[in-house]
């Protein structure tokens, strides 16, 4: 079957083309911009990609094309294919039917923490011998791919609540009807598809009632949101997980640096964590993890060990660079929260090392300035701040600034940022960028500066 993705080049759709092209299929793809390094991931998988969306990539005719949520109606490719009556569907719908439909699906969803708790979940799965298959938003180096199809009867799926498709509105994971479902947290984001948080709360309860009786349900015990979700009626099991409260899982005596710390379940040890990844957040993200694996029949002493082999996952703290003993690290903070515990796991680890922290607001969210009041807070860990307002943003980023006082700059050019940078930061320094893009490749740019 020839199948044609429009909007192929983002993580989802990249990830769907991958398994596509695994399972048999001839596979196409389309994107207003079709660039590395997605470009060459996928072309090394013998996909062939089209830059822009013309009529006439889609001739001779696709036996299905599957469409990204970038695609409005109005655009060329879009119109042909409805005007030609070509079969269609949506990336969430083709997953859901051609991969899903058989596997014990373990799905990840949650505001902040989906392709870190993914990444470990199938990486346990993976270290038990358990062969997963796996769609995550991100690339784990243990994997050094997004997706893979698996041989096992296990599918490791990030939950993304975002909308599935111009054509379908509900969240894409209502498509997975997972078996093992992780809840991590719940806050207001999106706001450029959901009205408010009550909205992103049905999506979530549309997302429980899939959920078989027989299935698992691990939940955030520390979240109220994730509370009011289950209140609106709940007819799977569930397992909590907590750091601070009580609950049937919980982490204890962790380490100064947080890299070490306790697992308990009923309140009996289960084990020690050790050389985890950075931050509150992440033992959370290891805990979820551990919880799910378990559901599926890894014991919870292997899966401590298989944590202990894991090697991190590109833009999630990833350092990219150490020059003249300052290391500079990319992360994919799009939202205060991300901010804050990315910053708070970092300063635990360095000490009273100096941290600069650099901010592109780059997520629809963000641009929209909808966080922006908590923005400031949520960089208090730093001690230098450098806010970049790119051109286009809806609001303007100097109050930020103002509330941050003498520790934040604002700068409109990523190469006057580059060069401040190289000037001020001095050996032990941690420069830590934040964006969900590519910002420029401002992270290159500073090594190779620095030099």
């Amino acid at each position: 079957m020839h199948i044609h993705i429009l909007g192929i080049c983002g993580t989802f759709m990249g990830g769907i083309a991958v398994l596509a092209r695994q399972a048999g299929h001839k596979v196409t793809g389309s994107d207003a911009n079709v660039y590395p390094p997605m470009s060459t991931q996928l072309e090394q998988q013998g996909i062939d990609l089209m830059q822009g969306f013309d009529a006439s990539q889609l001739e001779p005719q696709p036996d299905q094309v599957v469409v990204g949520n970038v695609m409005t109606r109005g655009n060329d490719a879009v119109e042909y294919m409805l005007n030609k009556g070509i079969r269609y569907n949506s990336g969430p719908q083709w997953l859901a039917e051609n991969v899903l439909k058989d596997r014990w699906v373990l799905a990840v969803a949650g505001t902040h923490g989906k392709t870190t708790t993914s990444s470990l979940l199938a990486w346990i799965l993976e270290y038990a011998g358990l062969n997963p298959g796996f769609l995550i938003g991100g690339v784990p180096a243990n994997f050094g791919v997004s997706a893979r199809l698996g041989e096992g009867p296990f599918f490791v799926v990030e939950a993304d609540e975002y909308d599935t498709a111009f054509f379908d509105k509900r969240s894409k994971f209502v498509h997975y009807h997972p078996r093992t479902l992780i809840m991590n947290n719940l806050e207001f984001d999106h706001a450029d598809i959901f009205e408010d948080l009550d909205a992103i709360k049905k999506q979530f309860h549309h997302l429980v009632r899939t959920v078989p009786g027989e299935g698992l349900l691990v939940v955030n015990a520390e979240e109220d949101n994730l509370n009011d979700v289950l209140g609106q009626g709940c007819w799977t099991p569930q397992e909590g997980f907590s750091e601070v409260t009580e609950s049937d899982w919980r982490i204890a005596n962790v380490s100064a640096d947080g890299r070490r710390f306790d697992v308990y379940f009923n309140n009996e040890k289960q084990g020690q964590v050790k050389g985890h990844m950075l931050g509150k957040h992440n033992r959370m993200n290891a805990l979820a993890a551990i919880v799910a694996a378990r559901h599926a029949g890894v014991p919870v002493a292997q899966s401590i060990e298989a944590l202990a082999h894991f090697k991190g996952i590109k833009r999630r703290m990833e350092v990219r660079g150490e020059v003249k003993a300052i290391t500079v690290y990319d992360d994919f903070a799009h939202h205060p929260t991300a901010i804050k515990e990315t910053l708070q796991g970092l300063r635990a680890a360095v000490g009273d090392a100096k941290i600069w922290a650099v901010l592109e607001p780059r997520s629809n969210t963000m641009r929209m300035g909808v966080h922006k009041q908590q923005l400031a807070a949520s960089l208090a860990d730093a001690n230098r701040v450098v806010l970049y307002q790119p051109e286009g943003l809806n609001w303007d980023m100097q109050p930020v600034i103002d509330e941050l006082g003498d520790k934040g700059q604002l700068f409109n050019q990523i190469d006057d940022i580059v060069a401040m940078l190289v000037e001020k930061a001095c050996a032990g320094d941690h420069i830590l960028v934040m964006s969900n893009g590519a910002f420029g490749s401002i992270h290159q740019k500073i090594l190779d500066a620095l030099v």
